[in-house]
């Protein structure tokens, strides 16, 4: 079967078939009307901003179209995305008309991050560009000369929009994120709106599908607001989308179910009025809503406005090219006229194009006209590419001290439990910079304690809405990720605790927020960061009774995959140094902490005061487990993670039973990081360090909580790995016991005492004389715990 044809421009969505009277849920926003002057200058802006971004796709020369274009004033390679950019343009001017006329702090977020001429182009109007690269972007020829030709080039803006981006607090590279990130971004700021577009395409996706309901989680007493702007043009890259095939009356139903109003904005040739009333009547509608709730009055669940803003793919684009439909189809996705270089033919439908945005007139010497400017804030510090809010925001944490809450050594405490009474005081000492984001899983998690001073945050609920919680539960990882996102993006602190089987579902957001980070990291006007913060458990090493589907560490390797400068993974053997790591990555900055420990009751090896100490050095000896006195060892063995050093410090202890010979010294590694090759981390132990801890004629047998693989790839590097033998997580397991979970992946006491003898006697006469009634014995006693395993369960 051919694939489809589109045989007009822009077609509308079949009818459904759902009653008439549905059109009556959407809002009717009283129409305003706009002065002579702000009109002009809002068609004057779009028409300014879609000229520059069109340019910046094609152009290397002849930038303002001083004399008729040449083959080679279109740069060899065309990148960049048109089809997003007018409505975005569009929806960038009448953001500036609202900010002047009502002195607003407002974040744009933009979701078809790939529209970044758009916002490029604004910016540059608007003056922000200027300001933070004054040098390079300026308000003249030169300044706009170097953005046309500097976009998607080496030295230049990126086709998407990055950290590099005034304004932005969003990624503009994989899609789904923007309204989750919105959200946590105006959650505890009172008087800050977002307005996040999110387009037709991205709206598909599942973490957007989530998203929308986070206005059930917004108290409008202690946050500020989102407008989202679902833009409907129509089209993804070759195909239409599932909102530009629902008619109005679908998408009222859908979005009022939801918990909106929404307004439909869609009359082209009134367009400006339309969307100019429509976020009037959005901001008032919020502006009643917090004021109700700042009077002890609050409404019980408020229809948040939202817009539904359709216009074309490509609007004012070209037409046609070749014959096929350009403006209204997919085809103006990216690169509306894809041959301008070599076709003449293309050449002059290029040219005609950018000429009918007047850019001689409105660009007159490289500066924007008069008319241009008139919408945009006079306060330079509202505009949307320069509120402080996006580029330096940091608050930093009124942290107690975590020592008071430790717990006394060789006792056995959760270090989830003991965490959550920590963290309670902290959301007591931090009311409105804190909050801790996770699936349902607290009380599971045993992270409950927080729950004694501070509830959750969810509005629809009768039981906490309206109480000022700092806990945000929703059964979306991506949600969660999205909320702390924004939440840290805009200068607060947050927690995101999980169970480690499902937190890699949001592996891929981790990254592009690390992406944005590393970027950030380097633009001199951007200020520092919270890190963000992960905690992992309900480890697989105690998930025998959920069986095989909750066994997968492998969010790790996905953090050890990023920039040493940014990845930080953190394994606590007990509940003190769990409170010390955690205090640590609380007050950290520009970070990806991942701390991995046990919800359960597990033994405590050190004093507050130790695991301070451990915890700063990032690894130690353990000298009350180890049988070496402190001479040379026979064997090294290595604890990292909660249950598999438990395992370690039991192999130490039948050694010394069954082999009082062999010289045993036990280490235990906190911090992951400090076992990469010197050269390659801050953390890492220099190597000095790493042979006064590993002795380099020593055989060394780690005992890891991940897959091998990756820690045999931190110590690469490292001298003598052939000595070194590493065993982790191998995909075993079902619903069994936790001992048996120890076994069947050869991480058990006996598979390390076994490992410990058979590395040392290769090069012990003594210890290769006493192994074979050593091993014999080790091996019983693993086969009678696996009989008694099947047998008592």
């Amino acid at each position: 079967m051919p694939g489809e044809i589109i045989d007009k421009p822009n077609p509308p969505p079949l009818p459904s078939r759902l009653p008439d009277e549905t059109l009556n849920l959407a809002a009717d926003y009283p129409r305003i009307s706009l002065s002579e002057n702000d009109a002009q200058s809002l068609k004057d802006f779009q028409q300014a901003a879609c000229y520059i971004a069109g340019a910046m796709i094609f152009l290397k020369d002849n930038v303002l179209l001083s004399r008729d274009l040449k083959p080679e004033d279109v740069k060899p390679r065309l990148l960049g995305h048109w089809g997003t950019c007018p409505g975005l343009i569009l929806v960038w001017s009448h953001l500036n008309l609202l900010i002047r006329n009502n002195d607003l702090d407002i974040i744009f977020v933009i979701g078809p991050g790939h529209g970044a001429p758009a916002a490029l182009a604004s910016l540059w109007l608007e003056g922000s560009l200027q300001r933070f690269y004054p040098a390079k972007y300026a308000l003249n020829n030169t300044g706009l000369h170097n953005l046309i030709t500097g976009f998607s080039v080496p030295g230049g803006f990126p086709s998407h929009i990055n950290s590099e981006t005034p304004g932005s607090i969003h990624e503009g590279g994989e899609l789904g994120y923007a309204l989750a990130v919105s959200f946590g971004a105006v959650m505890d700021k009172p008087d800050l709106i977002v307005t996040c577009v999110i387009g037709d395409g991205e709206a598909e996706s599942g973490p957007t599908a989530a998203a929308w309901h986070a206005i059930k989680y917004l108290d409008p007493a202690e946050s500020g607001a989102v407008i989202p702007i679902l833009h409907v043009n129509g089209f993804k890259i070759s195909e239409r989308t599932i909102f530009g095939c629902m008619d109005n009356k679908e998408l009222i139903a859908l979005f009022t179910g939801y918990g909106y109003q929404v307004a439909i904005v869609e009359t082209l040739e009134n367009i400006d009025v339309e969307l100019a009333s429509a976020l009037k009547w959005a901001v008032s509608e919020i502006k009643q809503f917090q004021s109700a709730a700042r009077q002890g009055d609050p409404v019980v669940k408020p229809r948040w406005p939202m817009i539904v803003l359709r216009t074309p793919k490509g609007w004012t684009g070209p037409k046609k090219v070749d014959g096929n439909f350009i403006e209204g189809s997919f085809r103006s996705h990216q690169i509306p006229v894809p041959n301008a270089g070599k076709d003449m033919d293309h050449l002059e439908i290029l040219q005609s194009w950018l000429q009918s945005y007047n850019p001689q007139r409105l660009l007159e010497g490289g500066k924007p006209a008069e008319s241009v400017v008139e919408i945009i804030p006079k306060n330079d510090f509202k505009k949307l590419g320069q509120l402080k809010t996006t580029y330096d925001p940091y608050q930093p944490l009124n942290l107690p001290d975590w020592k008071p809450f430790a717990v006394d050594k060789f006792d056995y405490h959760s270090c989830m439990q003991e965490t959550g009474k920590f963290l309670s005081q902290v959301a007591l000492n931090n009311p409105s910079s804190f909050r801790i984001f996770s699936p349902d899983e607290l009380e599971s998690n045993k992270l409950n304690a927080i729950l004694e001073h501070s509830g959750r945050n969810f509005q629809w609920d009768e039981y906490s809405r309206a109480s000022g919680g700092r806990v945000i539960e929703i059964l979306s990882e991506h949600c969660c990720q999205g909320l702390m996102q924004g939440y840290t993006l805009t200068g607060r602190t947050a927690l995101f605790p999980s169970y480690e089987s499902f937190l890699g579902i949001i592996h891929t957001m981790m990254v592009q927020y690390s992406k944005f980070c590393k970027i950030a990291n380097g633009v001199k006007w951007r200020g520092n960061l919270s890190s963000i913060n992960y905690i992992e458990t309900s480890t697989w090493a105690r998930q025998e009774h959920n069986g095989f589907s909750h066994q997968n560490p492998s969010f790790i390797g996905a953090v050890l995959n990023l920039k040493a400068e940014a990845a930080r993974v953190y394994l606590p053997p007990d509940a003190n140094c769990f409170l010390s790591t955690v205090h640590h990555c609380l007050k950290s900055q520009n970070y990806v902490n991942l701390m991995i420990g046990s919800k359960q009751p597990t033994a405590v090896y050190l004093s507050p005061d130790e695991a301070a100490e451990h915890c700063r050095k990032g690894a130690s000896i353990w000298k009350f487990a180890s049988t070496d006195g402190g001479a040379s060892p026979d064997v090294v063995i290595v604890g990292i993670g909660v249950e598999v050093t438990h395992e370690v410090v039991k192999a130490a202890e039948i050694l010394r039973t069954i082999l009082p010979d062999l010289r045993v010294r036990v280490v235990n590694v906190t911090d992951l990081m400090v076992l990469m090759a010197a050269s390659r981390h801050s953390h890492a132990l220099s190597t000095s360090e790493f042979s006064e801890m590993f002795p380099e004629d020593c055989p060394i047998c780690f005992n890891y909580h991940g897959y091998a693989a990756e820690l045999q790839g931190l110590l690469f590097g490292r001298p003598g790995l052939e000595r070194m033998t590493v065993e982790g997580y191998k995909e075993e397991g079902n619903t069994t016991t936790p001992f048996d979970m120890m076994l069947v992946n050869r991480v058990s006491r006996f598979h390390v005492a076994e490992r410990a003898i058979r590395s040392a006697m290769e090069g012990n006469e003594l210890i290769r004389n006493q192994s074979d009634d050593a091993l014999a014995w080790i091996l019983d006693r693993a086969e009678e715990a696996k009989k008694h395993i099947q047998t008592e369960g």
